[in-house]
This record gives C-alpha cells, structure tokens and sequence, in this order.
C-alpha cells in the first residue's frame, strides 16, 4: 500500500516533469523522423529557388505571370485562382484534423465523412494545380521552354532568368503535388479501412493521427511555396 501510495505521489507531484516526451507510439515516431528528412529537401529546393531569385536582377513578375483565372479571365485578377487553392488545401487540413478527433472519440461515422471531405479536398487541389499547368504550358512556360523575348520583357525578365523560374516552378510544384497526390492515395486507403471496421477491432484510430500528420505537413510546404513562387 505504502508503495502504491508513493507512485501515486510521483505520477500527481508538479515538479515530477510530467509525461515523458520519448513516451511516444513507434510508428508516429517513425513518421515525425519521415517528415523531418523530406524537410530537408524541400528546404534545398526553396534555398536554391531563393539563391536564383535574389541574384538575378530580372525575374518574372509573380503578380504578372499569374494573374489569371483559367477559363474566366486571362488578366487582371493576381493570385486570385493560386488563392483558391490554397484555401482548398487550408480546408482540406481542418477537415483531416477534425476526422483525428474523431478517431479520438472512436466515432467511425464521423471519421468515415470527415476523410471523404478530405479526399475530394486534394482532388480539387491536384485539378486546380492540373489547370494552371496546362494554362502556363499554353503562355509557352515549361521544362526547357519560355514564352518569347517580347514576352518576357513584359513579365520583367530575360530569357536566361525566364528559363530558371520555368524549370524551378514546375519541379518544386511537381514535387508537392505528387506528395498532395500520396497523400491522397494514403487517405483512400485509410478511408475504406476505416469502412471496413480495422480500426473498430483494433479499438483505436492511430493510423489516422499519423496520415493526419503527413497531411498537415504537405499543408504547411504549401505555405512556404506559395509564398517562394507567388508572393515574392
């Protein structure tokens, strides 16, 4: 008793520390050292952006060249459309966050349409990215291709920067999206286990906490890259 009693005091005592931070499940703590190594690339990618933007003297205007919504007006509308689908992306994290509380509460009906929200969240997402490509593919911007010098001239940059910007933006964007697309394909399949009562037998919703994580983080990259690309 007297021991009992003592453990009692350890685990209630303030200045004990508190829960240890390594107290952690194996699989979250794998996905945490994932996500810490795929930073460091996206990092060198938008370090090396940055290094090309800035020691150029002409770089295309971002406020230029996306200033259009494709299908509805080719100008006069900056960052309207990126806007869009950044908030898709925005929305898609709080529905996956609310699909984690879910599985906290092991609600399966809720996790089940919470994902759904998610999914069809990232699909939306790649069909927007799907369609800028296509648009800026049409304005003559691709891997080893740029619009004309005049046209250039206009969005403020020369053939030599246009180039550099062309082949920097879709590799970085490319390289998201197929994370998006991952995260995707991942949520699927989270989804029909989730349908199909895995997680009921197992008594717990752990798997979604930890695609919740990648989830977020492809969120977050989104952030820096749309401000790399579009705001600077």
């Amino acid at each position: 008793m007297d021991t009992l009693l003592k453990l009692d005091q350890v685990r209630t005592d303030p200045w004990s520390g508190g829960k240890s931070p390594f107290a952690i499940e194996y699989g979250k703590l794998m996905m945490w050292f994932f996500l810490l190594s795929d930073a460091f690339t996206f990092s060198a990618f938008l370090i090396y952006y940055g290094a090309q933007r800035f020691s150029k003297m002409t770089w295309p205007d971002p406020d230029i060249v996306f200033q259009s919504i494709p299908g509805v007006t080719e100008t006069g509308a900056p960052l309207v459309f990126v806007g869009i689908m950044t908030f898709i992306l925005i929305m898609s994290s709080v529905t996956m966050v609310l699909a984690v509380e879910a599985g906290h509460r092991n609600s399966k009906k809720e996790v089940v349409w919470w994902m759904v929200a998610t999914i069809i969240g990232g699909f939306m997402f790649l069909s927007c990215q799907a369609i800028e490509w296509t648009h800026l593919h049409h304005e003559g911007f691709w891997w080893g291709s740029t619009p004309g010098l005049e046209e250039l001239k206009a969005l403020g940059a020369d053939g030599i920067s246009g180039q550099q910007f062309a082949n920097l933006f879709f590799t970085i964007t490319g390289f998201h999206g197929f994370h998006v697309f991952t995260g995707v394909i991942i949520n699927i399949i989270i989804l029909i286990m989730a349908i199909t009562g895995v997680f009921e037998r197992r008594g717990h919703y752990l798997m979604v906490e930890k695609v919740g994580l990648y989830w977020h983080f492809v969120d977050l990259v989104w952030v820096f890259v749309f401000t790399f690309f579009y705001l600077v």
